[in-house]
């Protein structure tokens, strides 16, 4: 048994050992140091890599913020710093802390200089997601900047590279900062900061660990003192960076599930006969949540159903939640606004089903109307005998007339009559005044049959 546990052991190293694949090191800082150095061409790249990203957050263009990634030499100064640390290599590391802060300084004083005479100014969600760093970029920077080092050393280097550029995105969070100064909106400035250097020391941290991995030797000048120093620093900043980003990540999964339990509540506990959810709102920004519902269809009891509805959200972990209701006119339905929002659709249908039941109402009102004027003849005919016996029959109707020229419609009352003898003009109209005056119609067309 032992000796299958070892014979094991022996292939799972063999499959790890990473000698067979690597680059030496003096090559491999070769590569690392030429991409520390930010002069010259390298600067005005990342000025033009800035102006590319901006570009693409304004218009909210993933396909640009990609390319701006691979475009950037941000990535350079970063490894240097994990190279430096780990090898013990001072002057390198003051050479890759100093380009970067200049870097740094370059790209938000671009990114602020494109905000500030951008005409666009409205955030976009490529914007929005670079202010919220959660411990899932801090995975995503350490990962990303382990998968760097591993390729830089690797006789195999493949796309990992710019790969790395896109999954770490270094980019958008400088741009991001820069609106945030444009606009001055703190938010974003300190938010997408934040991410900004928990990208940067994440990817350091793992360029240092990998260093330590391969085994590369240390600078000739070493001093095991200042390099434990240096260490601890390192160490104690990783800390406190990833402190802030737990935080971050709780709430962001405390709302997730505040929001999934919102959606449960209005799924099983908002069912209605004649009434349907049009949105649900969920506001953060008060002591207590508060879920506002927008109803559609048939206007219920507000007080009674807000009762009945809040009675039921502590069943949902939702207990100390404000519930506002909406409906009728309280709900200001916007036809762009539900365009916008991908509910055109139902306002549409919704207006055709109005539009299809008063078509039925105002048929049904003709059906009345005629059921009416059938009965208004039948109580005259007995007046009719006596006043006007030579009329045998009558009918009335009540009919609208169009026009061809004029959209507007004018109302026509007719009397059919059949008479058993001819009626002179003069008694043709006085049966129009009369049947007007018996019957409360106006201009009674008399038509003989």
């Amino acid at each position: 048994m032992n000796r299958i546990v070892r014979s094991l052991a022996v292939h799972l190293r063999n499959y790890f050992d990473l000698t067979p694949y690597l680059v030496t090191q003096q090559e491999a800082e070769a590569s690392i140091r030429e991409g520390v150095s930010f002069r010259g061409t390298t600067i005005l790249i990342l000025i033009m890599a800035i102006f590319i990203a901006s570009l693409g957050l304004n218009t909210n263009s993933t396909a640009v913020i990609i390319g701006a990634m691979l475009i950037s030499p941000l990535m350079g100064p970063i490894i240097g710093l994990g190279l430096g640390i780990g090898i013990q290599d001072y002057p390198l590391l003051k050479q890759s802390l100093r380009n970067l802060l200049m870097a740094t300084v370059f790209s938000i004083a671009t990114s602020t200089l494109f905000f500030l005479i951008s005409p666009v100014g409205q955030s976009h969600s490529e914007l929005l997601a670079r202010t919220s760093p959660t411990i899932y970029d801090v995975l995503i920077g350490f990962f990303g900047g382990g998968a760097g080092i591993v390729a830089i050393g690797s006789k195999t280097k493949g796309n990992v590279i710019p790969g790395v550029a896109i999954a770490t995105a270094l980019m958008p969070p400088l741009c991001t900062v820069g609106y945030g100064l444009a606009t001055w909106q703190p938010h974003y400035f300190l938010g997408a900061l934040y991410l900004f250097l928990i990208n940067s020391i994440f990817i350091c941290l793992a360029t240092f660990i990998g260093v330590k991995l391969m085994n590369y030797h240390h600078a000739p000048t070493t001093n095991p003192e200042r390099a434990t120093k240096i260490r601890r620093i390192i160490y104690l900043v990783s800390i406190l960076t990833l402190l802030p980003s737990i935080y971050l990540t709780f709430q962001m999964l405390r709302e997730s599930r505040y929001n999934i339990n919102v959606e449960n509540f209005v799924k099983e506990q908002c069912v209605f006969p004649n009434t349907q959810v049009l949105t649900t709102n969920v506001d953060w920004s008060s002591t207590h949540p508060q879920v506002t519902i927008t109803l559609i269809g048939q206007t219920l009891p507000e007080d009674s159903l807000t009762l009945a509805l809040s009675s039921h959200l502590a069943a949902y972990n939702l207990k100390g939640t404000q519930l506002k209701i909406i409906q009728g006119a309280g709900a200001n339905v916007n036809t762009e606004a539900l365009v916008s929002n991908s509910l055109g659709d139902i306002y549409t249908i919704t207006q055709r089903e109005l539009a299809n039941r008063q078509n039925t109402i105002d048929s049904l009102k003709n059906v009345l109307s005629t059921l009416n004027a059938a009965d208004d003849a039948e109580k005259v005919m007995p007046e009719l005998k006596v006043v006007f016996p030579q009329v045998s029959h009558l009918a009335i109707s009540s009919t609208l007339m169009a026009s061809n020229d004029t959209t507007a419609t004018d109302s026509l009352n007719i009397a059919l009559v059949r008479l058993s003898s001819p009626l002179s003009q003069t008694r043709r109209n006085e049966l129009a005044r009369y049947l007007e005056a018996r019957l409360a119609l106006k201009n009674i067309k008399i038509i003989n049959l």
